[in-house]
């Protein structure tokens, strides 16, 4: 079971920086939500329970909650936005899943589709995400889009699509548990999982790492 966002004012869903709290500000306490998701584990109605869309301080309270009640279920993952185009992430949050076994389920690995390559060269196919729905426009920022130009040039130059070399991505990293793919076609599909063959090589992760440096979490 997953804990779809805070219910505290928080970072997620593209929102960035937290200039100062509300005067009144009420949210559950982090000891009465493990209590209430421990007994759902006792009672075998969850197996386990995660977060999603958390922030750093938001997971280490969860962790230091169960920390206080050992006799609680712990927090078993997070579930996160991590691709190329968002690496905030690894902004503190990958510090906390390799250091307090709290891996990562990352979703959005192709960035609502963007790191496919569908809409470049402003390209906006009908029935596509980005025509349907107006809230994800983070996912179409320039910058963005010049990312995803300079990824597709290693792609294909590392002889791979630009969907596999985003998968790939993810899948190498130390602190993704799982890779949460989508796909509306069977092809899409095929492509999606195939992806967990590839292997990037140190050349291509430095490539990744240096359009990184410069066009750095553009769609967050």
């Amino acid at each position: 079971y997953q804990l779809h966002w805070p219910e505290r004012q928080a970072n997620y869903f593209g929102k960035l920086g937290i200039d100062k709290l509300p005067e009144s500000e009420a949210f559950t306490p982090f000891e009465e939500i493990i209590d209430a998701l421990s007994e759902l584990v006792k009672q075998g109605k969850i197996r386990a329970y995660g977060l999603s869309n958390e922030t750093p301080w938001g997971a280490m309270r969860y962790l230091a909650a169960h920390e206080r009640q050992p006799e609680t279920a712990r927090v078993a993952t997070i579930q996160n936005p991590y691709s190329l185009l968002n690496r905030s992430y690894e902004v503190g949050l990958s510090e906390v899943s390799l250091r307090e076994n709290l891996p990562l389920l990352a979703y959005s690995p192709l960035a609502f589709g963007v790191l496919t390559g569908k809409y470049r060269h402003g390209a906006m196919p009908a029935g596509s995400r980005l025509a349907l729905f107006e809230r994800f426009k983070r996912y179409s920022k320039p910058q963005g889009f010049a990312a995803v130009e300079r990824y597709a040039q290693i792609a294909d130059e590392a002889g791979l699509s630009l969907t596999a070399l985003s998968l790939a991505f993810v899948n190498d990293r130390p602190f993704v548990a799982s890779n949460i793919i989508g796909a509306t076609t069977l092809e899409q599909l095929a492509e999606n999982i195939a992806s967990a063959a590839v292997t990037l090589s140190p050349d291509v992760l430095d490539a990744i790492d240096a359009v990184h440096a410069e066009i750095s979490n553009p769609c967050p």
